[in-house]
């Protein structure tokens, strides 16, 4: 998950906010946002810092990678990993955390909002390239980086040009099937389709419905609504997005939901129209205003619920359980399934940022990282 500042949009047609509409309803008839008190939920904090406003948790090679965007303005490194003493060591070195303006972006970080590790073991790192809030990417700066995380070996950098991370882009969240991954903007709302082996990168669903953040749908935490500005509420567009675990349908939404999916076959035609894209979008879930999401290899959807710091699972069967509610869990961010079964949460406190409260923090330090076990389930990832 991410933030990012929104210029005005065209309202989605009428036929789309029909089917949305008919959507929720059968999602309400199906979907019990209540307890379930079969599963109880141990959540523990695995780590603590002031240093860095971390919105982003993978664990591979026996480490825990920890990640946060430049604009929130904490001193801790772009990219870390967690030390046996639960310090944050800058991660895969100094150098690449060292970015500042004037230097070249091309190897360092200059705002980093993601990290998922692939089918293949590796680490990826989704580089921005926007170290303010709300503004351009610098040239050269967004980018894909591809490492080894037992050694820290960059094995290979996607460049994300201008052409694909245009001014008003935030490069937001990745995902992966097969030869292709799949990208969202949450600042110009598109997706992004890359071929990890030719590096060649197409944007799709520009502008459309189901890419666009709607004003009627606000983030609401501590019963405010999250404001970009004075009485302009913020909009998140096209930002959480999974793939389903056999490969043939990728689930996304803005922020504020709801969530659609589509034919990743036909994603990854590039001679497939942009109509017929549109077209092919259907309505998945109704779900609420969210920090991120995690996929398990049966189709169970984890997400957390901004409204209510709260941990839901969808089952594949559409029905949602609370799994748990705690005000610890302030803007719980993009959360990330263990190989033994726990979910981690970065807890990113994002709308308490000064950013957002005239220039006054409300930050409650320090910030945590924690997880929860999860019910019965298999632990492998999707993709």
């Amino acid at each position: 998950m991410s933030l990012s500042g929104n210029e005005q949009r065209q309202p989605p047609s009428r036929g789309y906010l029909q089917k949305i509409a008919i959507a929720a309803v059968m999602s309400f008839m199906s979907a019990c946002a209540q307890p379930d008190p079969s599963h109880a939920q141990t959540i523990r904090v695995e780590a603590t810092t002031t240093s860095m406003d971390w919105n982003a948790v993978a664990l591979g090679s026996g480490h825990v990678f920890v990640a946060g965007p430049r604009w929130t303005g904490f001193r801790g490194p772009a990219v870390g990993v967690l030390t046996k003493r639960k310090g944050i060591k800058p991660f895969p070195n100094a150098d690449w955390n060292d970015w500042k303006p004037g230097i070249d972006p091309t190897h360092r970080f200059v705002s980093v909002n993601a990290l998922h590790m692939a089918p293949d073991g590796t680490l990826w790192i989704v580089d921005t390239g926007t170290p303010s809030f709300g503004g351009a990417p610098i040239s050269g700066g967004a980018k894909l980086v591809r490492i080894d995380p037992a050694t820290g070996q960059i094995l290979r950098i996607y460049p994300l040009g201008s052409e694909i991370a245009q001014a008003g882009s935030y490069i937001d969240d990745i995902r992966f099937n097969d030869r292709h991954a799949y990208l969202t903007d949450a600042g110009k709302g598109a997706l992004i389709v890359l071929d990890v082996e030719t590096g060649s990168a197409r944007r799709v669903m520009v502008d459309d419905a189901s890419t666009v953040a709607r004003a009627e749908r606000p983030i609401v935490m501590d019963g405010h609504n999250v404001e970009n500005r004075p009485h302009e509420p913020l909009l998140v567009n096209v930002d959480p997005l999974e793939v389903s675990p056999d490969g043939k349908w990728l689930y996304f939404g803005p922020l504020e939901g709801p969530w659609s999916r589509i034919p990743t076959a036909l994603l990854d035609d590039p001679s497939v129209s942009s109509d017929k894209l549109s077209a092919a979008v259907q309505p998945w879930a109704d779900l609420p205003p969210m920090g991120g999401s995690a996929m398990d290899a049966t189709g169970n959807l984890y997400f957390t619920d901004l409204k209510d710091s709260g941990i839901y699972w969808r089952h594949v069967s559409g029905k949602i359980t609370r799994l748990v509610s705690d005000p610890r869990l302030h803007w719980a961010d993009a959360p990330y399934i263990a190989h033994d079964g726990r979910l981690w949460l970065p807890v990113a406190q994002l709308d308490r940022l000064a950013r957002f409260h005239l220039g006054h923090s409300r930050i409650h330090p320090p910030f945590l990282l924690m997880s929860i076990n999860l019910p019965a389930m298999q632990v492998r990832t999707a993709q």
